[in-house]
């Protein structure tokens, strides 16, 4: 089964050609990437996303379609993210693949946006089945989810606020580094000293699986500008050293919790900070000390791409998950 796909969630633009069933492959994934736009504000600005989007989608998408040598009469149906995001952003994709499923007569599957970076393990591991428990980190979302089946999904735990992915970037800003500062502060981390600042845990005391970087984030700011203050230079290998040791031990306090209340025998992870090393090294450890299974895409396959939408879209469409031309764009939801 051939399946199209369309992401523009956020910043990326991307259109892909996956062909899913006994075997499952990327026949192509184009994305576009606004990172140079965004990068001089120092983040997404939601507008400028969507005329990105709107520039972009319908090249990329024939771009798809020519890279995997098919075209739509060989597309069995088209998937698309509809939530959750930046609406403005939601809604050039929704509504491209919205017509063109209409123009062609081809079915149109929703996708939600944090299945889609799951689904991404899909493509690269054969063996990987539900059940299984699965932390899924971003730029936008924190989340641990309980994964029952292909189109069964329980969030156990999730950030009450800031997201890792945005504390990691608002923390590099502060210290100067350009948007997105995610991947300079992985390298820091590996030079500095994980025990030069004592910072307060992102794992809530109250018995939930739940996380709140916030206080994290605004703490190690406020050091950084107390140090500016007096003139002291930023030792940005402590900082982001001594900030990702903490994230890592606030992550396990949770994963420790959650896998007493739901034992299943794989761990997932996904979402665009699982590129992050260090977080990549303490998972697959974790799961080996604790006897389980552990999946986690490429970095190629981390961020928002349309192949890990295809993924999911053949899912929900074997289960009968599709949708008509009234199919909307959120913002937030489940």
């Amino acid at each position: 089964m051939k399946i199209l796909s369309i992401e523009s969630s956020c910043d990326e633009t991307s259109a892909a050609i996956v062909e899913m069933g006994e075997e499952r492959k990327i026949l192509s994934n184009i994305v576009a990437s606004q990172i140079e736009t965004h990068a001089l504000y120092g983040g997404v600005v939601p507008e400028i996303a969507s005329r990105a989007h709107s520039e972009v989608i319908s090249k990329i998408t024939y771009e798809a379609l020519e890279t995997a040598g098919v075209t739509l009469d060989d597309i069995d149906a088209i998937g698309v993210t509809n939530r959750p995001g930046l609406i403005g952003a939601l809604l050039v994709g929704v509504n491209f693949a919205k017509s063109l499923a209409l123009s062609r007569n081809i079915p149109l599957v929703l996708v939600h946006h944090i299945r889609g970076h799951i689904a991404a393990n899909y493509l690269v591991h054969p063996d990987l089945e539900p059940p299984f428990l699965a932390l899924v980190v971003s730029g936008g979302h924190t989340s641990l989810i309980e994964v029952t089946d292909y189109t069964h999904f329980e969030t156990v735990g999730r950030t009450k606020d800031d997201a890792m992915g945005e504390s990691f970037d608002k923390v590099a800003r502060v210290m100067g580094i350009p948007y997105p500062g995610g991947a300079e502060m992985d390298r820091l981390a590996s030079l500095g000293d994980k025990k030069a600042f004592k910072l307060p845990s992102a794992a809530l005391n109250d018995g939930s699986l739940d996380f709140s970087f916030s206080g994290l984030k605004t703490h190690i700011i406020n050091i950084l500008h107390n140090m500016e203050q007096k003139g002291i230079p930023y030792p940005k290998e402590d900082i982001a050293a001594s900030f990702t040791e903490t994230v890592l031990n606030s992550v396990e306090k949770k994963l420790k919790m959650a896998i007493e209340r739901y034992p299943h025998t794989s761990l997932v992870l996904a979402g665009g900070v699982s590129a992050n090393s260090h977080l990549r090294s303490f998972m697959e450890e974790f799961a080996f000390k604790n006897g389980m299974k552990f999946y986690v895409p490429p970095r190629s396959l981390c961020g928002d791409n349309a192949a890990m939408i295809g993924a999911q879209a053949y899912y929900e469409f074997i289960n009968g998950n599709t949708a008509s031309s009234s199919l909307n764009a959120y913002a937030t939801g489940e």
